[in-house]
């Protein structure tokens, strides 16, 4: 389920194939991507613009962990497992 608030007025903007909302007068900085451009699958390749797909692909993956971490307040187990994943990370940092 998304985490747009039913009954809520939004503001939806477009920006270089991404859709976003933010409630209405609510900071720019809030707004959520809440999806892209459809490009049919015979159409991709005649896509021109690579960085234009690494620019998608790298919004939808931080998307991704925006969920995951919004999702680990509510599920412990979840946290335990970013934590671990976040401890792993730093640690290999370290010793290079």
């Amino acid at each position: 389920m998304g985490s747009l608030k039913p009954g809520t007025t939004y503001i939806y903007e477009r920006d270089k194939g991404v859709t976003y909302a933010r409630e209405f007068g609510a900071e720019p900085s809030t707004r959520q991507i809440i999806g892209w451009d459809y490009v049919p699958a015979n159409e991709k390749d005649k896509l021109v613009d690579s960085n234009m797909r690494d620019t998608v692909a790298s919004l939808r993956e931080d998307q991704l962990w925006g969920n995951i971490r919004r999702e680990a307040k509510t599920n412990p187990t979840l946290q335990r497992a970013l934590d671990r994943a976040i401890m792993i990370y730093k640690l290999s940092k370290d010793k290079v």
